[in-house]
């Protein structure tokens, strides 16, 4: 088996045996064409063939192609994936990438907008109109709930359950996860649910995802960042990406007080240290918080008596 028809089965094994969702077994799927492509040029079609020097060239020119370090990460991560694969399938015998190390990436930390600009962003004047309260739902429910993108597309009817104050979500890996939903953000969906999404159902495309697009089929995750966009460039919020909303969520939790175990299972991250990253992003609160209830933090140490021990 050469190394074109290994890959293929490859992503079959992460689609299928994993349970990868489409977007990771599309990003593995372009590293790996052009892993296997380059290697092609070099002359190199047999799994046994490839060595540990042509693989280090390989990275070496993601890098000199000016990739990002979180794109070059992902790269080799489905290089590595893939020869482990191979040689679990006996398709080689041998495991170049068996101690090759990740790239390091730089620490980035995640874009935020404050609770002043969430609560602008939200309040906004909305068009009475199905597509005007429908985009209000998706930014009430991205911001009040820390969903996903995909997740917020993937939203049907019959994940929705207002009486509970709750959504079934879909994570990365078909993970489910419950997350409440409350406030602005359920009175919100219970609006758009029961007024406005009915003039947005067309009889001959049914369906029962929440979201709909002006021809009543499910919504796409192009147009809810051009929704967002868009809502937040008439606030002043230039640039404003979904995932800043999912960000600020976390971010405003934490600073509310909420523990970081309950924001770890709201957005489901499998990895605390994933969640950790927010306790990161604005340190105000914890500064004003500290000169608020200290009794010494506001003035300087009144000097000692005489006699006293420094």
């Amino acid at each position: 088996m050469d190394l074109a028809r290994a890959r293929e089965e490859y992503l079959a094994y992460l689609s299928v045996e994993r349970g990868c969702s489409p977007n990771t077994v599309e990003s593995y799927g372009r590293d790996l064409t052009r892993y296997v492509d380059g290697l092609a040029e070099a002359g190199v079609t047999d799994p046994s063939a490839v060595t540990r020097e042509l693989i280090e060239a390989h990275i070496a020119g993601l890098r000199d192609a000016g990739l990002a370090p979180s794109s070059v990460e992902r790269a080799v991560s489905a290089i590595k994936g893939f020869h482990r694969f191979m040689v679990s399938e006996q398709i080689c015998l041998e495991h170049p990438t068996a101690d090759l190390p990740l790239p390091k990436k730089p620490e980035r930390l995640p874009d935020v907008i404050s609770q002043e600009q969430a609560i602008a962003l939200l309040d906004q004047p909305w068009p009475a109109t199905p597509a005007g309260q429908r985009d209000r739902c998706v930014l009430e429910v991205l911001y009040g709930c820390g969903l996903r993108v995909s997740e917020l597309v993937d939203l049907d009817l019959s994940d929705v359950s207002l009486d509970d104050g709750v959504l079934r979500v879909v994570g990365k890996g078909s993970k489910e996860r419950v997350v409440p939903i409350m406030g602005t953000a359920a009175a919100s969906v219970a609006d758009y649910v029961g007024t406005w999404r009915p003039r947005l159902v067309r009889p001959r495309t049914p369906t029962g995802a929440i979201f709909l697009n002006q021809r009543g089929g499910r919504i796409t995750r192009q147009a809810i960042h051009a929704i967002v966009e868009r809502a937040g460039r008439l606030v002043g919020i230039e640039g404003l990406h979904p995932h800043t909303l999912r960000h600020s969520f976390a971010t405003h939790m934490l600073e509310g007080g909420a523990d970081l175990r309950i924001v770890q299972e709201l957005l489901g991250h499998s990895d605390i240290s994933t969640t950790q990253l927010y306790t990161h992003v604005d340190r105000t609160h914890v500064r004003m918080a500290y000169m608020g209830a200290h009794p010494r933090a506001r003035h300087g140490a009144e000097p000692p008596s005489e006699g006293s021990d420094r």
